[in-house]
């Protein structure tokens, strides 16, 4: 059975009047309209309890059951500030360009499709706003959500076609070192330079890394200073940490939080946790066993892969089954490059229909 023989060419419209309503989470207006977008998309899609309302302050699409058994989920914002990405809409062959065409409108287009097909009293789709800043405001109904239901499936994009069963946790902190400004030039050792200190805390954080684990531990954005003849009063430090182990991002924070400045006068500050725990393969194996056997029945081919990257299924994976990737096909995550197998669309939006009805028997 071959599903890509055709074009799908009213998901690709729906796809670009996605693509081209730019929604950046930073932008609340633009996360609405594109929100609003999305209620009138999918011309065959039963509408009557599709649905736009606010969860603490930010817009959340959701279309189906308010008690869903599955749970297809999706956000609709992305890392593009508007006009940063051009041309807005692209397609060569059977290739579509875009900003957040992969990560991932195309999955909530393949979700939409799929609901046609589905039972609205038993399945939900939820498009949520705030995931690529960390789920703040969504997580409390993610959460919700998925305590009730037997399967959350996330239609984040594929990594070369392949779902993920596994995802890293994510833990985000920031120090802050308060020095003492003096002249750099007449009298430098009456000051207290926090870039200093910064610099030695750097020293630190890169050893709490541990590869054998998959521990990673990165220094990323780091400031100090005022002026170039000035020794610095303040320096800030932001720190990415990721692991597939619970137990390993408690030891990073618990490192974190113990580290002291080594002049006695500087003072630190840490603020900042664990954001998304990780994704186990406990909570997947299930779902993939079911994906891999309604991928065959539609003469499908389907793998598995386990990233570093976080997404809403940490926090659903707590509660529940979960399956992730199940999105596009294609390539160029928060990259230029960005873009979205067009012939696939169709496939993965069959598939996932096939998934969900296995997991309703």
């Amino acid at each position: 059975m071959n599903l890509r023989q055709t074009i799908p060419m009213e998901m690709l419209e729906d796809l670009r009047a996605l693509v081209e309503c730019e929604s950046p989470t930073e932008d609340l207006a633009a996360c609405r309209k594109v929100i609003e977008l999305s209620k009138r998309l999918g011309k065959k899609v039963t509408r009557k309890d599709a649905e736009v309302f606010d969860e603490n302050g930010r817009p959340i699409f959701w279309l189906g059951s308010k008690n869903p058994k599955v749970v297809l989920l999706c956000h609709l914002d992305t890392v593009w500030p508007i006009g940063s990405f051009t041309p807005l809409w692209e397609v060569k062959g059977e290739i579509a360009r875009g900003p957040g065409c992969y990560d991932m409108k195309a999955g909530f287009i393949q979700a939409l499709y799929a609901m046609k097909e589905l039972d609205h009293e038993k399945v939900a789709l939820i498009g949520t706003t705030d995931e690529e800043t960390g789920s703040k405001t969504s997580r409390p109904l993610i959460e919700r959500v998925s305590k009730g239901a037997s399967a959350v499936l996330v239609l984040e994009s594929a990594i070369d076609g392949k779902v993920k069963v596994g995802r890293k946790g994510t833990a985000m902190y920031r120090i802050t070192i308060h020095g003492r400004a003096a002249h750099a030039g007449l009298e430098p050792e009456k000051g207290v330079n926090a870039a200093v200190e910064i610099a030695k805390i750097v020293e630190q954080v890169i050893k709490m890394a541990d590869p054998s684990t998959g521990t990673t531990v990165v220094p990323t954005l780091m400031k100090s200073g005022t002026t170039t003849n000035t020794v610095p009063a303040l320096a800030t430090l932001e720190i990415d940490a990721r692991s597939f182990q619970v137990k390993e991002m408690e030891r990073v924070e618990g490192e974190i939080k113990a580290l002291k400045p080594s002049h006695p006068e500087a003072k630190i500050e840490i603020s900042g946790g664990i954001n998304r725990p990780p994704l186990e393969k406990r909570s997947t194996n299930e779902l993939m066993k079911l994906c891999e056997a309604s991928a065959k029945r539609l003469g499908i081919d389907i793998g598995s892969a386990i990233v570093g990257g976080a997404s809403d299924g940490n926090f659903a994976g707590i509660h529940t089954r979960v399956l992730d990737g199940l999105g596009a096909v294609g390539s160029g995550a928060h990259a230029l490059a960005e873009n979205v197998s067009i012939p696939h669309l169709e496939e993965r939006s069959k598939l996932l229909v096939e998934l969900v009805r296995e997991i309703l028997k």
